[in-house]
């Protein structure tokens, strides 16, 4: 056997391989109807919040999974978050710059302010888990010397990163229910 017909064999081979390989990859999109992701993301229902961080990141949930119609009454799944919020200086201060040096100057500072969100994802019917994560969010302010403002940059910060903090959340849930098997309908006449 000559050395061409050896690659040429080879390179069948190899070219049979991949088209193999190839056909085995099932990519599709995540939101597409034929996943019936959108009608599953609509069974989904929401823990009730337990501070103002857990409410904001709840109803950017409610909104992003319904599309805007509200939760629905009889979930087949159930989302438990918790949501918790720190703010911090992302500066090193040293003894001769404190926070009363700075507010004099108003020079406004630098800061972050960081959610953390837990969540598991159940299926109402067995009580089953199907995802448990945590995810995390920052969020830079620029904080100024007055309180008030000071408040509310933080507030703002918050709203800013549960917003993100959601869209995770239902990416998330989003590719858990995809890998649940899809109920068969019955057909009536």
């Amino acid at each position: 056997m000559s050395s061409d017909l050896l690659l040429r064999r080879f390179a069948t081979a190899v070219g049979i391989t991949a088209l193999t390989l190839l056909a085995s990859c099932q990519v599709r999109p995540l939101y597409s109807e034929a996943s019936g992701i959108g009608q599953r993301l609509n069974n989904v229902g929401f823990a009730d919040p337990k501070n103002r961080v857990e409410q904001v990141v709840r109803n950017n949930l409610v909104f992003l999974t319904s599309g805007g119609a509200g939760e629905t009454a009889h979930p087949e799944y159930e989302v438990k978050l918790s949501a918790k919020s720190t703010a911090s200086s992302i500066l090193d201060l040293t003894n001769d710059q404190n926070d009363d040096t700075v507010s004099v100057r108003n020079v406004p500072v630098a800061g972050r302010v960081q959610i953390d969100v837990t969540y598991s994802l159940t299926r109402v019917k067995d009580g089953q888990v199907l995802k448990s994560a945590t995810r995390q969010v920052v969020s830079l302010i620029d904080v100024p010397g007055q309180s008030f403002a000071k408040l509310r940059a933080i507030r703002d910060a918050e709203n800013r990163a549960a917003r993100e903090a959601a869209e995770f959340v239902r990416g998330d849930v989003a590719i858990a229910l995809s890998k649940e098997p899809q109920s068969q309908t019955a057909w009536q006449k």
